[in-house]
C-alpha cells in the first residue's frame, strides 16, 4: 500500500531540488517536474479500487503525545478524488510551461520551486485529518500562492494582488483556526473525521462552525471575500489554471464537503451558504460580461462558478454534495484548458483585449476546437461533462425534500446562474476567435510549438469523456458522499447518466441555454444591456478603504511612539511593566507571609558592593567608568552563585559578563568620552525618580512573592535524576541544555544567529557602499596563500623579534611587548581549556557555552593585542560559516534520533572500557554541545570584527580623511 507521508515528502522535497535542476536545464525541467506530479497521480490511482471499495486508509505519526496530538493523514474517497485533481491537473499545466515559458524567464527556478512546493502543501491539504496539520498546509497554500501571484515582482499589480490575496486568506485562516480550537476543547477531537461523524452542537459549537466558515470562504473568494481572486489574474496562466482548477480556491470547496454532513444543521447554515452562494454567482456573472481582457472574463466566471458550487453544497444534503463534488470536477477539466487557452492566445497575439482580437479563430482552428469545447462544458452543454454537472444539480435540488422556500430560491438562483454561465462563456469565444465586424485584419500571431496545445486538449477530452461515460464514474462520486454522509441523512443521489428522459432537470437546462445564448447576443451587440455596479460599493473598495486606514493609523501611531527618543522607549516600557505586574501584586493578597534578608554572612556583603556599584553607576561621569560599575553588579551575582552551590552558573555568568564587558568597551570608543548630563525640569525630574521607584519596588514585590508562592516542592528536585538516568550525565545545567530542554537551546541558538548578523549589518552598512574592487577567486587564494606562508614561516625576516602573527603590520606607537608575550603563552592554554570545558562539561561545570565563551576570550586577547590584522591570521575563516557550521551541528543531532525511531533531541550514550585508564561515556548530544560551541564562537568573532576591527578601519578612514583636509 502506498505511503501518504512518503507522497507528500517527496513533492516536498521535490520543490527543493527542482530549482537546480531548473537552473541547469531551463525550462526542460518541467518535464521532471510534470512526471513527479505524474507519478504522484499514479501512486493515487493504485489506491484507488482499495478505497473505491469503501476502505479507508490511515497514516498516523506521534506529534505531541502529552497533548494527545497527531499527524494524521486520511485517504477516503473525497480525499482520493481531492488528491487526483491536484496531482492530475498539476501533471498536465508543468506539462504546458515547458512550451509557455522561454529559457529567458526570469526567476523561472523559484517558480518550478514555489509551484511544487504549492502542489505539496495543496496535497498534504486534502489528505489531512488533524486540524492543526490541516490548518498548516492551509496556510502553506496562503504563503506559496502570494509567491506565485507575485511571480513578476518588479510589476506593481503583481505584488498588490499577491499581498491582497495574501491577507484575505490569512485573515480567514486565522478565523478558522479559532474555530479548531473551539471545536478541539469543547469535544476533545482533533480529526476532521470524527467531528463530523460526532456532529456535536450548541452555542459554543456554532460559533466555531462559523468561524471555519469564514476560512472557507474566504479561500474560495465567496462574498464579501471575492474580490482578491480576479486580481489575481496577475500571476502567470499556469498558476491562473491551476489555482482556479485544483488548488486555493477548491481547499474551501473541499472543506465545506468535508463539513456539510456533520454540521449542515448547525443554526443558519444552509441559509449563510446558499445566499452567499447565489450572491457570488450573480456578481461574477454580470462582472464576466462587462470585462474587456478575455482572462478577466473567465476570472470573474470562477468567481460565479464558485459561488454556484458553495450555494448547492451549502444545501448539505448526500445528494446536494454529490451534485456539488461532480460540478467541482466538471468545473476543473474546463477551467483549466481555457486559462490555458488565454495563455497561448497572449503569447502569440501579444494582447488580451477583446477589441484588439478578431480572426484567431481562422488563423489557429486546433485552439479555437479546444476551447470551444472546454467552453461548451463549462456552459453546461451536452453531452459534455458540465452538462452531466448542471443537471445533476437540478435534479438534486428539486428532489429536496424539506428545504422550502430556500430550496425554490436554490433552484431559481441556479436557473439565473446557468444563464449567466452560458452568455459570458459565449462572450469570451466571440471576443477570443471571433472575426470582429469592425477590425480592418485579422490578428496577427506569432508562431508557436503544437506541442502546447497537448494539455488543453487532454482536459477537453477529459470533458467529453466525462460525458460520454457518465454512468461509469457516477459509482465514486456516489460512495464520496455516502462515505461522507452523516448518520441520519437518506435519500441517495440519482446516478449520473447522459439521458435521462425529459425531466424537469432537462428542461431547466434547455431553458438555460437558451437564455444564456439570447443574453450573450443582447451584450454583444449592446454592451450597456447590463447594468455596471458602482466601484464605490464593491467589497473591493471597502477593502482598499479599509486598508488606507490601518495605514493612516498605522503611521500616525508610528510616529507617536517611534520618536528615536531613548529615554521615551524606556519610560514606556517601564511603566508599563509597573503598570501590569504592580496591578498584580495589589490584588493579590498574602504575599508578605515570611521574610528573610539574608541566609549566609556573605550576602549582605556582596548586596552592599552590588548596591554600591549601581549608584555609582547612575553617578558615574565617563562612560568607561559606568561599563565598569555595571559590571561589577554582574560579578557580584557571579559570587552569589558560586557560594550557593552553582559552579556552572558561576563559571556562565563570569564568562558572559566578561564578554559583555568587552562589548561595551569596544562600542564606547565611538562615543564621546565623558557623559553629558542635561538637568531636566522638575516635573520630569520627579517622574524619573518616580518611576525609577516604582521600578525597584514591584520587582522587588515579584521577588518576594515568587519566594513566598511555592505550595509544593520543585520539580528542579528531580532535575538530577532526570539528567543523570535521562541524559547520562552528572551535570544537571548541561545536561538541561543540551538533552532534557533542548529545544530550548535550539531557539536560543537561532537568537544569536539572527543577533550575530544584525549587529554585523548595523556596523558593515558603510561598506555597501564604499566596496573595495572585486577580485577574482584564484587571486584571492593566492594573496591568502602567500600571507599564511609569510606568517608561518619563522626565518622570515619580518617575523623576527613579533611574538604575534601579524605583529609586523603592527604600529610601534601602540605595542606592548609585555601583552604580546602574556597573549602568545595564554592563548593556546586558554584554548586547550575550552576543549576540556567543553568534553567535560556533561559531568563537571562547563559545556558548549561556557567553552565556547573561553575560546572567544582567548580571540580577544589576541585582537586586544594585535588588532584586526592579527584577528584574521588567529582564524580565517568568515564568522557566518562558523555560526552556521554550529546551527546545522546541532539541528543535524537533533532530528537524526528520528530516523531512529526516536523523538527528536533524544540522547544516545555508550561506555567505552579503556581498561587502565578507566571508562569514557560517549553520549550523543556533546555533539549538540560542540555546535553550541562553534555558535557562540563565530558570535564573539562577529562582535569582534564587527565593533572592533571594522570600526577601527573607520576610524582609520576618517583619521587619512581629517588629515587631508590639513594638508589641503
Amino acid at each position: 500500500m502506498m505511503s501518504m507521508t512518503s507522497v507528500v515528502l517527496a513533492l516536498g522535497i521535490s520543490a527543493l531540488l527542482i530549482y537546480p535542476i531548473t537552473r541547469a536545464l531551463q525550462q526542460r525541467a518541467f518535464f521532471i517536474a510534470a512526471g513527479i506530479m505524474a507519478l504522484a497521480f499514479g501512486a493515487f490511482l493504485s489506491c484507488a479500487p482499495n478505497v473505491l471499495a469503501g476502505n479507508t486508509v490511515t497514516q498516523s505519526i506521534s506529534w505531541l503525545p502529552q497533548l494527545g496530538m497527531e499527524i494524521t493523514l486520511r485517504l477516503d474517497v473525497l480525499a482520493l478524488l481531492f488528491s487526483l485533481l491536484v496531482t492530475g491537473v498539476g501533471a498536465l499545466v508543468l506539462l504546458y510551461c515547458v512550451r509557455y515559458f522561454a529559457a529567458d524567464e526570469e526567476g523561472l527556478c523559484r517558480f518550478a520551486a514555489v509551484f511544487l512546493g504549492f502542489a505539496a502543501s495543496m496535497l498534504g491539504l486534502v489528505l489531512a485529518d488533524n486540524i492543526y496539520l490541516f490548518f498548516i498546509f492551509w496556510e502553506a497554500t496562503s504563503i506559496f500562492s502570494f509567491l506565485l501571484i507575485g511571480h513578476v515582482f518588479r510589476q506593481r499589480t503583481s505584488r498588490v494582488a499577491a499581498l491582497q490575496a495574501l491577507m484575505v486568506t490569512t485573515a480567514g485562516g486565522l478565523a478558522m483556526f479559532v474555530g479548531f480550537v473551539i471545536l478541539h476543547a469543547s469535544t476533545g477531537i482533533a480529526e476532521l473525521s470524527g467531528l463530523v461523524t460526532l456532529a456535536p452542537s450548541g452555542p459554543f459549537i456554532t460559533v466555531a462552525v462559523y468561524l471555519v466558515l469564514a476560512g472557507a470562504l474566504s479561500k474560495s473568494a465567496i462574498f464579501p471575500f471575492h474580490f482578491w481572486l480576479p486580481g489575481a489574474m496577475a500571476a502567470p496562466t499556469p498558476v491562473s489554471a491551476y489555482l482556479h482548477a485544483a488548488a486555493m480556491v477548491k481547499a474551501g470547496i473541499y472543506l465545506l464537503l468535508r463539513f456539510g454532513p456533520g454540521f449542515g444543521d448547525t443554526p443558519g447554515y444552509r441559509v449563510t451558504l446558499v445566499l452567499l452562494g447565489a450572491l457570488t454567482l450573480f456578481i461574477g456573472g454580470l462582472r464576466a460580461l462587462k470585462q474587456h481582457d478575455i482572462k478577466q472574463i473567465i476570472a470573474h466566471g470562477t468567481v460565479s462558478q464558485l459561488g454556484l458550487m458553495v450555494m448547492v453544497i451549502g444545501i448539505s444534503t448526500p445528494a446536494a454534495l454529490f451534485a456539488g463534488l461532480v460540478l467541482v470536477f466538471a468545473h476543473a477539466v474546463a477551467k483549466a484548458p481555457l486559462f490555458l487557452a488565454v495563455g497561448i492566445i497572449d503569447h502569440r497575439a501579444g494582447t488580451r483585449d477583446l477589441s484588439k482580437l478578431s480572426g484567431i479563430g481562422r488563423s489557429a482552428p486546433a485552439l479555437a476546437i479546444v476551447t470551444c469545447i472546454a467552453a461548451a462544458s463549462m456552459a453546461g452543454m451536452p453531452p459534455l461533462l458540465g452538462f452531466i454537472a448542471k443537471e445533476s444539480a437540478f435534479t438534486e435540488l428539486m428532489e429536496v425534500s424539506d428545504g422550502g422556500a430556500l430550496r425554490v430560491f436554490a433552484i431559481v438562483a441556479l436557473l439565473v446562474g446557468s444563464m449567466l454561465t452560458v452568455a459570458y462563456t459565449t462572450r469570451f469565444l466571440w471576443a477570443a476567435f471571433a472575426t470582429k465586424r469592425n477590425a480592418t485584419a485579422p490578428t496577427p500571431l506569432h508562431p508557436s510549438s503544437p506541442a502546447i496545445l497537448i494539455a488543453p486538449t487532454v482536459f477537453a477530452l477529459l470533458a467529453i469523456g466525462g460525458g460520454v461515460f457518465a454512468a461509469v464514474i457516477s459509482a465514486g462520486f456516489e460512495t464520496a458522499v455516502a462515505v461522507e454522509a452523516a448518520p441520519g441523512h437518506a435519500g441517495g443521489p440519482s446516478p449520473l447518466a447522459l439521458w435521462h428522459g425529459f425531466t424537469p432537470a432537462l428542461a431547466l437546462s434547455i431553458a438555460a441555454i437558451l437564455g444564456g445564448l439570447a443574453l450573450a447576443w443582447g451584450v454583444i451587440r449592446t454592451p450597456s444591456l447590463v447594468p455596471t455596479i458602482p466601484e464605490k460599493y464593491s467589497a473591493s473598495h471597502a477593502y482598499w478603504v479599509l486598508t488606507s486606514w490601518l495605514d493612516i493609523v498605522a503611521v500616525r501611531l508610528t510616529a507617536l511612539t517611534q520618536r528615536g527618543s531613548l529615554p521615551f522607549y524606556l519610560a514606556v516600557i517601564l511603566g508599563t511593566l509597573v503598570a501590569v505586574l504592580g496591578g498584580t501584586l495589589v490584588v493579590n493578597s498574602g504575599w508578605l507571609r515570611s521574610i528573610a534578608f539574608e541566609t549566609t554572612a556573605s550576602q549582605p556583603t556582596i548586596a552592599v558592593i552590588m548596591i554600591g556599584a549601581a549608584v555609582s553607576a547612575i553617578r558615574a561621569r565617563t562612560r568607561f567608568q559606568a561599563v565598569v560599575l555595571v559590571g561589577i553588579t554582574g560579578y557580584g551575582m557571579t559570587m552569589i552563585f558560586a557560594l550557593h552551590g552553582a559552579p556552572d552558573l558561576a563559571l556562565t555568568q563570569a564568562l558572559v559578563e566578561t564578554v559583555t564587558l568587552i562589548a561595551f568597551i569596544l562600542v564606547i570608543r565611538r562615543l564621546p568620552q565623558r557623559i553629558r548630563i542635561r538637568r531636566p525640569v522638575a516635573v520630569k525630574q520627579w517622574l524619573r525618580i518616580g518611576l525609577s521607584a516604582g521600578v525597584g519596588i514591584v520587582l522587588g514585590g515579584v521577588a518576594l512573592t515568587a519566594l513566598n508562592a511555592r505550595i509544593a516542592d520543585p520539580i528542579s528536585l528531580k532535575h538530577p535524576d532526570l539528567a543523570y538516568f535521562g541524559g547520562h550525565g552528572k551535570n544537571t545545567v548541561n545536561v538541561m541544555l543540551v538533552d532534557i530542554r533542548g529545544w530550548d537551546t535550539m531557539g536560543e541558538l537561532s537568537v544569536i544567529l539572527a543577533a550575530a548578523t544584525g549587529v554585523a549589518s548595523l556596523i558593515f552598512i558603510s561598506t555597501r557602499i564604499d566596496r573595495a574592487p572585486k577580485i577574482s577567486r584564484v587571486e584571492a587564494r593566492t594573496r591568502v596563500a602567500a600571507h599564511m606562508r609569510r606568517v608561518a614561516d619563522p626565518l622570515d625576516p619580518a617575523r623576527r623579534n613579533n611574538w604575534l602573527l601579524a605583529g609586523r603590520n603592527l604600529d610601534p606607537s601602540y605595542r606592548s611587548i609585555m601583552l604580546e608575550v602574556v597573549v602568545r603563552l595564554i592563548f593556546h592554554a586558554l584554548i586547550v581549556l575550552s576543549f576540556m570545558i567543553l568534553l567535560s562539561g556533561h559531568n563537571a561545570p562547563g559545556g558548549g557555552f561556557a567553552a565556547g565563551l573561553v575560546a572567544g576570550l582567548a580571540l580577544v586577547a589576541r585582537y586586544l593585542a594585535g588588532g584586526r590584522d592579527e584577528l584574521g591570521a588567529t582564524i580565517p575563516v568568515d564568522a557566518g560559516k562558523i555560526l552556521g557550521t554550529g546551527l546545522a551541528i546541532a539541528a543535524t543531532m537533533g532530528i537524526l534520533p528520528l530516523f531512529f525511531g526516536q523523538s527528536a533531541l533524544s540522547s544516545a550514550w555508550v561506555d567505552l572500557d579503556l581498561g587502565p585508564l578507566g571508562v569514557l561515556p560517549l553520549v550523543s548530544s556533546a555533539v549538540f554541545d560542540i555546535g553550541v560551541y562553534l555558535v557562540v564562537l563565530g558570535l564573539v568573532l562577529d562582535v569582534l570584527r564587527s565593533l572592533g576591527g571594522e570600526i577601527d578601519k573607520q576610524e582609520e578612514r576618517e583619521d587619512e580623511d581629517s588629515g587631508a583636509e590639513v594638508a589641503a
